[in-house]
């Protein structure tokens, strides 16, 4: 999880555009981050299974 300090920096408007971290809405890590839905792979996996992304569901075949 990132620190508070580090998620209000990222909301500060960066002196370069190029600067910009993309974070997860939910917990704010910056790693692992999907565009689609602005979550992390894990917040994205843990709402994805209990059903609370529309538009997801898991695979099977």
């Amino acid at each position: 999880m990132a620190t508070t300090a580090k998620i209000a920096k990222d909301i500060k408007k960066p002196k370069f555009a190029i600067r910009h971290r993309n974070r997860c809405k939910r917990c704010g890590r910056p790693r692992g981050y999907m565009r689609k839905f602005e979550l992390c792979r894990i917040c994205f996996r843990q709402l994805s299974l209990a059903g609370e992304v529309p538009g997801v569901t898991k695979s099977s075949w």
